[in-house]
């Protein structure tokens, strides 16, 4: 086995955001040097990796020149060149997950179209090549409103989607190619985390349960464990297994579910990579997502996922009415409430809705966790400075 510790061993990470950053925590408790590329000079992991490079994901020669400083290539976002990590892998620098399950996730109708191949549950949709097609398809009654309007690409944290329930809503949609998709009446959105290595060891984590913003279509609380039966939760932990299963994938597979009226579970979308529904086993998990998705990617023997304690996590994202440098209000008196945990990104500037931090409450009790939630979320803003 490779020593990764206190050794010449280099870990590529394409993007520097938060996830990276928070990933890096990792690599320092391990001693694992870290190369990180992002396009932004001011990016959250700048301050903790070993070497930074300013540049552009998508680009193929950077991509293929940054991963070949490296031994390991891993990512914390889905908007990186396939085409060099194909590269890459050919020439013999591994790269978790792979260009092929990448492939398959980048795209959401491609995504889709490979859980019916597969044939995993999911909501029923149509892929169209652009807006044309899909008023061709209302206008001639075959979709009917309302529906979920997704953008196969470059979506992410609620945009790129949108409830369409009347042609006026058909006006705020770009033209491009996008899926359409039935409405679910659901109970819940649930997520499985899955880990996986190389040697086909595997591991999820406990479901966890979605509460969202209902203006900015993001989550707002991650709960954990997931108030649901536990049937139901077996089985959304299993049709997980089998996501992970058909996606080959090695790393952390975030996969997202709708409980239904009739608790069957349909799979709405993956990433692969550390997720937003994991920030909870920070502080309440013995095996935290982000040094399992290292331990994963090393091929190392995974960790624990089981909680230690049950855990909340509230996303801590810009006001709607400031644009500016950041100031969080009130941080102090959240963090004088026990078993609450702010975690900063290093974002300098704040705009409406934008992920700025996270906060996470462990308690005994779950429903107690969810009342301290609620102060936290009401307590703490995140403004521009005036």
């Amino acid at each position: 086995m490779l020593n990764y510790f206190s050794s010449d061993f280099k870990l590529g990470i394409l993007g520097g955001g938060q996830l990276g950053k928070m990933m890096l925590y990792e690599t320092r408790k391990f001693d694992i040097q870290t190369n990180v590329l992002d396009p932004n000079a001011e990016a959250p992991c700048r301050i903790a990796c070993n070497y930074f490079e300013q540049g552009d994901l998508m680009d193929y020669e950077t991509v293929l020149n940054f991963g070949r400083k490296a031994d390991v290539v891993t990512f914390e976002i889905e908007g990186v060149n396939v085409e060099a990590l194909r590269k890459l892998e050919e020439e013999g620098i591994k790269t978790y997950p792979s260009a092929a399950t990448l492939e398959k996730i980048q795209n959401k109708g491609i995504q889709k179209k490979f859980y019916l191949k597969n044939k995993i549950s999911t909501a029923a949709f149509q892929l169209y090549k652009n807006k044309e097609e899909l008023l061709k398809d209302i206008e001639q009654g075959k979709r009917k409103f309302p529906f979920v309007w997704k953008s196969t690409t470059g979506g992410y944290d609620g945009k790129g989607v949108a409830v369409i329930k009347s042609e006026n809503d058909l006006n705020t949609i770009p033209d491009a190619e996008c899926i359409a998709e039935e409405m679910i009446p659901f109970k819940n959105e649930l997520a499985v985390i899955v880990a996986r290595n190389p040697s086909g060891e595997v591991k999820t984590y406990p479901v966890v349960e979605m509460e969202f913003h209902p203006v900015a279509n993001q989550v707002e609380y991650v709960i954990c464990p997931a108030r649901i039966d536990p049937e139901v939760a077996e089985k959304a932990r299993k049709t997980a297994e089998k996501v992970s299963e058909a996606f080959k994938h090695v790393g952390l597979l975030a996969v997202e579910m709708f409980q239904t009226r009739d608790d069957e579970i349909l799979v709405n979308e993956v990433a692969p990579r550390p997720h937003n529904s994991g920030h909870y086993s920070i502080e309440a998990s013995y095996t935290n997502q982000f040094e399992q998705h290292i331990r994963a990617i090393l091929d190392l023997p995974l960790g624990n996922t089981d909680s230690k304690v049950g855990g909340i996590m509230v996303n801590l994202v810009g006001d709607e009415n400031h644009t500016g440098e950041v100031v969080y209000k009130n941080i102090e008196k959240i963090m004088q409430m026990d078993g609450v945990t702010p975690h900063i990104y290093g974002k300098k500037i704040t705009r409406p809705f934008r992920k700025m931090g996270h906060v996470t409450i462990v308690n005994e009790q779950i429903s107690e966790a969810r009342k301290i939630a609620e102060e936290v979320k009401n307590s703490i803003k995140v403004i521009a400075k005036k």
